[in-house]
């Protein structure tokens, strides 16, 4: 697992350029672009079970579904992040990817520490100590568990 940390406002277009916007519609085509502007290495490197700390309002910008669509494909596990800009957080829930408010666990993070997230419990662990973080709803780790609100709202339909 690798760790790859960016500061505040990191934008939808920094995590995948708008002029792309209309050229690549899967997530195969997404991903070879992600983050190529402020960090050329991500798309290249970035592997299944990797986190992302980022910044305050990480995800503000545009409102596109690439940038969630791409980073759950590379495998992306958690975002763990100062904050988060709303429309951001809500793609990643349908998406199914995980978002972490922590800002204490972005402060504490440094190259080479290691890093363990239990979601259900609400606690991340960063270089050894332990931060808490308010516990996701159920019904919001049923749907990252799912794979996203689509394959979600199909088991919650079979079951009726």
């Amino acid at each position: 697992m690798t760790v790859w940390k960016y500061g505040d406002d990191v934008n939808t277009d920094m995590l995948f350029p708008g002029k792309y916007t209309y050229t690549c519609a899967t997530a195969e085509e997404i991903k070879p672009h992600l983050l190529e502007d402020l960090d050329p290495e991500f798309a290249g490197k970035a592997r299944e079970g990797d986190i992302i700390f980022g910044g305050k309002n990480f995800g503000c910008g545009s409102s596109r579904e690439q940038p969630t669509l791409g980073l759950k494909a590379v495998g992306v596990r958690a975002i763990v992040a100062k904050s988060f800009a709303r429309i951001f957080y809500r793609s990643s829930i349908n998406q199914g990817l995980l978002l972490v408010e922590c800002p204490e666990a972005v402060d504490a993070y440094k190259e080479g520490d290691g890093v363990e997230l239990d979601a259900t419990a609400g606690e991340i662990r960063v270089g050894g100590k332990a931060f808490a973080f308010p516990k996701l709803p159920p019904e919001i780790l049923a749907i990252r568990d799912a794979g996203g609100l689509l394959p979600y709202t199909r088991e919650m339909l079979k079951k009726k």
